[in-house]
């Protein structure tokens, strides 16, 4: 299971004039690389704070009160702002309620969408930079090492002209690709302005045929141009030649008359020849940018790109690339299995620490033992994963908040039962008196020491359990990672060298703006928010939020604003979105019908405690928790006759979080121990898991509604109808 996001025990409350509100209380989930988290429940029952949390958005008066929230071997709840700022829309993106809260009333759409790529792109290239150099650094010294201290000074010329035609091969490609971005929007400016002349539409066609031929000089990369350089010539010859000959005519009605058939023609024969250069093989810079550094006076330029890609392969597999991965496959054993040896020496101290942890401690002794535990941990980790160990890299400041928690309690409890036993006597006593009273006793904010006690212990625990399933996993494939580590080293220096202009920008937007479903981008491109429909405007945020090609997409009720007809549309575009971008989806919404056709996993919320968690298919076909439920038997569809079922009274005040099940009091089923006992999480099948104490053995037999074993019913007959239609298909 590839997880791109982990949140571990999460805890969040807001302090408000009436108390401490318990928003988020102790819940855990995973989301998978490529995959829909669907997040369900009423409102207030934490999933927005949640969703919030991870992109590092809480309001001012929030308590993050425990847990962790892992992303790419950070921990997102205590990394600052700055670094916050870098993964904020570039990696993790987000989409709100009501798409206004999220544009400028003021400012054109063309501009907000392309305000983030042009703000982020220095800092972006920057980064890269130095993720790049530290990477080939600690790849340099792991290689050296592993084939010593004789060939030490041959890795680091190999590492040396491994950054130095990487980066030239990127110059090269950011070229064409400027050059063809240019092609394609002189493409789409001849079809728009063809489009609008057979209209009969009014056209500056002087000022349009001058703007071409300007944008045609703009089209000037050596490879991109190099076999079409004569008719590139020969098209902006006769587009001048027709040009100079343009006469403006019009009719007995004053209306120009239609383009002279020179332009015309001359405007076809350029948009064939631009479709034609769109559609060339592409050259393979990687290599070629090697080749060039060895042949540094060779003209390329007009050598066909099939003959020039294998002529370049060959050069760098046998000069540098194929020798260059044998040396770099021994360095990333040798940082794979240095690292490994350093995880089984540590396992000892792992479990010494525990014990440590486990009996009486202060806290000087305790912080010093966490500085030198976290170093070794920082011995175990192997520099060389693209994927990063989230468990071992935020040890440190996982282990160091436990301890803070620990001991800040260990002082703060004392105070807190002295003021609860104040106020209470004070209650007692005005009560006693005749008084009215028309206030409460604010419940005592404790900690059990033992429970946080055991927190200490768990963190320690979980990374060596995860350290002994690294010890005992097979060994891993060390030319693939090799091969893995290059294409990630391409990458980087790819985006060192990508400079983002305002040109490139719009273009760019356009794109997104047609890639969202929003027609005419060109003409649409300067428009202000209010010139757009509800649904329009949340397709603009939705293009907004894939500017940067995030990697987390977290959508905050994205329809729940718009028509029924418009939400179906912007379901289906998210889904597409989300299969061609690969991208991971949070989906947060209070109907369980949105995400029917689109979740993999779906997390059931109340209360702020996860309820139930699996995937959808057993959430909607084998539910077990009385929430879901309640809200399955509320979701209307097209087949269901009965009368919906609405859910009984209100979630209750989490000023006063209750003992027992928080959904007690509206559970028809609940039973005595509800009232009392929070229940855990019982295992319905692997990865299917609810909290409701029906699930215990001693539990009297509850039958699930009939409105949903019905629906159930026809779904499954639906499906197996699909099924045998799709197999009949199949057959023909």
């Amino acid at each position: 299971m590839d997880k791109i996001l982990e949140v571990k025990d999460l805890k969040i409350s807001f302090r408000t004039s009436g108390g401490t509100l318990k928003a988020v209380r102790d819940i855990s989930f995973d989301l998978e690389r490529g995959k829909t988290l669907a997040i369900v429940g009423e409102s207030g029952s934490g999933k927005s704070v949640t969703s919030k949390a991870i992109l590092g958005i809480l309001a001012g008066n929030s308590i993050v009160e425990g847990g962790e929230i892992f992303y790419d071997g950070k921990d997102l709840l205590k990394i600052d702002e700055d670094e916050m700022y870098k993964l904020r829309g570039d990696k993790i993106s987000m989409i709100f309620q009501d798409p206004l809260s999220s544009l400028n009333p003021i400012v054109k759409i063309g501009r907000q969408i392309t305000e983030a790529m042009l703000l982020k792109n220095k800092a972006k290239r920057r980064e890269a930079r130095t993720e790049f150099n530290s990477l080939l650094e600690t790849l340099r010294k792991n290689m050296a090492a592993a084939v010593g201290p004789a060939s030490a000074a041959e890795v680091k010329r190999m590492t040396e002209t491994f950054d130095k035609f990487c980066i030239e091969a990127n110059r090269l490609e950011n070229r064409y690709n400027l050059s063809g971005s240019k092609a394609e929007d002189l493409e789409d400016a001849l079809q728009d302005f063809l489009f609008l002349a057979e209209k009969g539409q009014k056209t500056d066609v002087r000022g349009t045929l001058r703007d071409y031929l300007h944008r045609i000089q703009k089209i000037n990369d050596p490879f991109y141009t190099a076999r079409y350089e004569d008719r590139l010539s020969a098209c902006a010859g006769n587009l001048q030649k027709a040009l100079t000959a343009y006469q403006p005519v019009k009719d007995k009605k004053g209306k120009t008359a239609p383009l002279p058939q020179e332009i015309t023609a001359a405007l076809k024969d350029l948009e064939t020849l631009l479709e034609e250069m769109k559609a060339q093989e592409r050259p393979n810079f990687f290599r070629i940018g090697y080749y060039k550094m060895e042949h540094p006076n060779e003209d390329l330029r007009h050598r066909p790109i099939e003959e020039l890609n294998a002529v370049a392969l060959e050069c760098l597999n046998e000069n540098f690339m194929d020798n260059f991965l044998t040396v770099e496959e021994k360095g990333i054993r040798h940082s794979y299995e240095t690292a490994l040896e350093a995880k089984k020496k540590l396992l000892a101290d792992l479990e010494n620490a525990r014990k440590f942890f486990g009996g009486t401690f202060d806290k000087a002794s305790a912080g010093k033992l966490c500085k030198a535990l976290s170093a070794k941990v920082e011995e175990t980790i192997d520099r060389l994963e693209i994927v990063k160990d989230s468990t071992a890299y935020t040890f440190h400041s996982s282990l160091k908040s436990a301890i803070e928690k620990y001991f800040y309690y260990k002082a703060h409890n004392p105070r807190e039962e002295a003021r609860y036993a104040r106020q209470t006597k004070k209650l007692e006593a005005m009560t006693a008196r005749g008084k009215t009273v028309d206030w409460k006793v604010m419940p005592k904010r404790v900690y059990d020491l033992e429970d946080l006690q055991n927190d200490i212990i768990q963190i320690i625990q979980r990374l060596e359990d995860h350290y002994r399933s690294c010890i005992a996993a097979p060994e891993t494939d060390f030319r693939q990672r090799s091969i893995a580590i290059v294409d990630h080293l391409k990458s980087k220096a790819s985006d060192v060298v990508y400079r983002v202009t305002k040109s490139m920008a719009r273009e760019k937007a356009i794109k997104l703006m047609e890639e969202v479903g929003i027609s005419e981008p060109r003409m649409r491109y300067k428009q202000y928010p209010f010139e757009f429909s509800g649904g329009m405007r949340q397709r603009i945020v939705i293009a907004i939020a894939l500017a940067a090609d995030p990697e987390i997409l977290i959508c905050d009720e994205p329809t729940t604003a718009l028509d029924v007809t418009i939400q179906a549309q912007i379901l289906e575009l998210i889904n597409r979105l989300k299969e061609e971008r690969n991208l991971s989806v949070i989906f947060i919404t209070h109907d369980l019908g949105v995400v029917a056709n689109m979740a993999d996993d779906i997390a059931v919320m109340y209360a702020g405690k996860i309820v139930e968690y699996g995937s959808a298919e057993d959430i909607f076909y084998d539910p077990r928790h009385p929430y879901t439920w309640a809200l399955l038997s509320s979701m209307p569809d097209l087949d269901t006759n009965e009368k919906l079922d609405a859910i009984p009274g209100t979630p209750p005040n989490m000023i006063y979080p209750p003992e027992g099940d928080a959904f007690a009091p509206r559970n028809k089923y609940a039973l005595k121990i509800d009232f009392e006992r929070q229940p855990p999480m019982f295992e319905v099948s692997p990865g299917h898991q609810a909290a409701t104490w029906l699930l215990h053995p001693d539990a009297p037999k509850v039958e699930v509604p009939r409105i949903i074993t019905k629906r159930i019913e026809r779904m499954k007959a639906k499906l197996r109808e699909s099924e045998q239609e799709g197999g009949g298909q199949s057959g023909n």
